[in-house]
């Protein structure tokens, strides 16, 4: 698997949304703005039926790679992407269902496969190496840029050190070495 990265800037966060839409359709941009508004993994919030999030402020779930129960806070985009999608698709069961001739047979959820697609040829228009995981990855490179204390963010991706959540949100020798520039004492 591809390393992917995480989108550093919130005006590139907000292109990435614009270019899905664009180039895909609204269905990829709310997977992005939710995906980045909840800090769900592509395959917990690919399972999301409209049963598991409607009326909840609070999201419970079991992670489906750890096994470890979650609790998330559900913030105002989160909740009103939700609500959109279910107004304008109140027969669908699942939260991003498949559309088109071969989902019409059977009722499923978008596949993970087909978003990844997506990410990757947004990703090229950009020059990021965009994927699934680039969502979390966004999340917590910008609670890190916004001076949100790692041991928070860690618990917010649910890693199990702050070391390991360094790693995957990007944080790189330049981060570093840029807070010697911004700290003149």
């Amino acid at each position: 698997m591809n390393e992917v990265e995480a989108v550093k800037t919130k005006d590139d966060i907000h292109m990435v949304s614009r270019l899905l839409e664009k180039h895909g359709s609204p269905d990829y941009k709310d997977i992005w703005e939710l995906g980045i508004n909840a800090a769900l993994r592509i395959s917990d919030l690919l399972s999301l039926k409209y049963s598991d999030v409607e009326g909840v402020e609070v999201l419970k779930l079991v992670e489906g790679k750890t096994k470890k129960t979650r609790s998330i806070k559900l913030n105002s985009k989160a909740l009103d992407i939700i609500q959109r999608r279910h107004n304008d698709n109140p027969s669908d069961t699942w939260l991003f269902q498949a559309k088109g001739n071969r989902a019409k047979s059977s009722e499923k959820a978008i596949d993970r496969s087909t978003v990844a697609r997506k990410f990757k040829e947004i990703g090229e228009i950009i020059g990021v190496q965009l994927g699934t995981h680039s969502m979390r990855k966004t999340r917590g490179y910008a609670m890190w840029s916004d001076g949100v204390p790692i041991e928070v963010i860690c618990k917010v991706l649910n890693h199990s050190t702050p070391a390991v959540t360094m790693r995957y949100i990007g944080i790189e020798k330049q981060d570093v070495h840029q807070t010697y520039d911004d700290y003149v004492l």
